[in-house]
């Protein structure tokens, strides 16, 4: 019995797809555009976020349907669907969103809102309800307050403000004089406007903020990759070979309470990170810590465990080391447990002792199983943000350096500080470039280790 398939030829096919393609992604376009009030005036409000979910159940989905009626072979691309709009909602628009904002100025002064603190009152409207007259200028000329790059303010928009209503009316600036605002339309009748000032805008500035990282490289860039490579690296060797060393050694069967030993071991990594650094802030701290009163008891002077550049990058690695063994530890303890004891026993009759035994053995069949381990865990702590801004929020201070990019800051909390904190000036432009150039370290030294581990090389049979 032969089952018969209609096919659309191969260029039809490939054709049909494209179009529909473009058709669901103009659609979409367009419905964002409309909900980001890219098109909205005073006499059309801005659309309530909801209204995009709304836009493509009444555009997408009757598309869609009509799609596979026309092409009943396309039917196998929509088991698909939800997978897709999961990988674009999640990670394709994340991605595109960093890195289209990373070519321009967005931040926490332009962010495409009024600027109150450039706010002036309004002593005269012209009769067309085109031209504005001020009081005062806010910052200096009018040009200096509505931060022109050019006399003659291309792209500038004011928005001016309704008496007792809080919704201002944003509208293009034409020109501007020594106290007046001419508008590219006018403003409506019969409305009592008593303020203005000016839209801060989102512009497109290029490779600007690509410039500025690499310009400050030696005081940012540079040193905070250094310490991140140097503290992924450090804490995986640390973890490695304390977990490695107590795991072998609670894999002895002939050891007594090892069950308690593991579990005591165990807890570090059951108790909760924010829990465990609180607790260590509190000990390392060089003042009231026990550590330093502990020190003091032995006549040794108190050590800046969290307030010098160096000692703060060694508790860091300490802390972390605390957080981690358990997990190497057990690893070990799991993948020892898959080695046959005839190995051992076989090595014991030839004559070798317990440290030749873990070197032949014990070692190059762990080789296997911690090779993975090694590099997801260097992957992680090339971003361990969290332990970073618990312990020490990146610092402390160091001279040289900047406030967004202080002694212990990794590449992630020197982005982090840059977008939402106020030393950084909310420069969410400057953090996403910066989040692009982490993306491009992590991809390279991922590929080195991967490299390094022979994770591409094909297996031979």
């Amino acid at each position: 019995m032969t089952i018969r398939t209609e096919v659309p030829p191969q260029g039809t096919r490939g054709l049909v797809t494209a179009l529909a393609i473009l058709a669901v992604l103009l659609l979409a376009s367009l419905g964002i555009a409309w909900l980001l009030g890219q098109w909205t005036t005073s006499s059309f409000p801005e659309a309530p976020a909801y209204m995009l979910l709304i836009y493509w159940a009444v555009i997408l989905l009757p598309m869609a349907f009509l799609i596979v009626k026309q092409f009943p072979w396309m039917i196998n691309w929509y088991y698909l669907l939800p997978s897709i709009i999961f990988v674009l909602i999640f990670t394709v628009f994340p991605l595109t969103l960093t890195v289209g904002l990373a070519f321009t100025n967005y931040s926490g002064q332009n962010g495409g809102t009024p600027d109150s603190s450039a706010m002036m009152d309004v002593t005269s409207i012209s009769p067309d309800r085109k031209v504005i007259t001020v009081a005062e200028p806010g910052d200096g000329t009018m040009l200096e307050t509505f931060r022109c790059e050019d006399a003659s303010c291309t792209g500038a928009k004011a928005a001016v403000y309704i008496k007792d209503i809080t919704k201002p009316v944003i509208l293009g600036v034409d020109s501007l004089g020594e106290k007046t605002i001419t508008l590219s339309a006018p403003l409506p009748e019969n409305q009592n406007f008593v303020q203005v000032t000016r839209v801060n805008l989102i512009k497109f500035v290029g490779i600007k903020n690509f410039t500025g990282i690499f310009k400050n490289a030696s005081i940012q860039l540079i040193p905070t990759f250094i310490w991140t490579v140097v503290f992924a690296l450090s804490t995986i060797i640390l973890n490695t070979l304390a977990g490695l060393t107590l795991g072998i050694l609670l894999a002895n069967k002939r050891l007594k309470f090892r069950n308690f030993y593991r579990s005591l071991l165990f807890l570090p990594w059951a108790i909760p990170v924010v829990i465990s650094v609180q607790m260590w802030v509190a000990l390392l701290n060089p003042n009231f810590g026990v550590i330093n009163r502990l020190l003091g008891l032995l006549g040794m002077y108190p050590i800046g465990w969290l307030i010098d550049p160096l000692w703060a990058k060694i508790s860091i690695l300490f802390v972390n080391l605390w957080l981690g063994f358990p997990f190497m530890m057990t690893a070990t303890i799991s993948a020892l447990a898959s080695i046959p004891d005839d190995l051992y026993e076989a090595a014991a009759i030839d004559g070798a002792n317990r440290w030749q035994q873990v070197k032949a053995i014990t070692l190059p069949m762990l080789r296997s199983a911690f090779t993975p381990l090694l590099l997801t865990g260097f992957a992680f702590n090339f971003n361990n943000f969290g332990l970073i801004y618990l312990l020490t929020a990146g610092g402390p201070p160091q001279e040289g350096r900047t406030s967004t990019a202080q002694s212990t800051d990794i590449l992630l909390s020197w982005g982090y500080n840059v977008a939402f904190t106020n030393q950084g000036g909310n420069d969410y432009a400057l953090a996403s470039a910066i989040a692009i150039i982490i993306g491009v370290l992590t991809l390279a030294v991922s590929i080195v280790n991967f490299r390094a581990a022979g994770v591409f090389k094909e297996a031979r049979k």
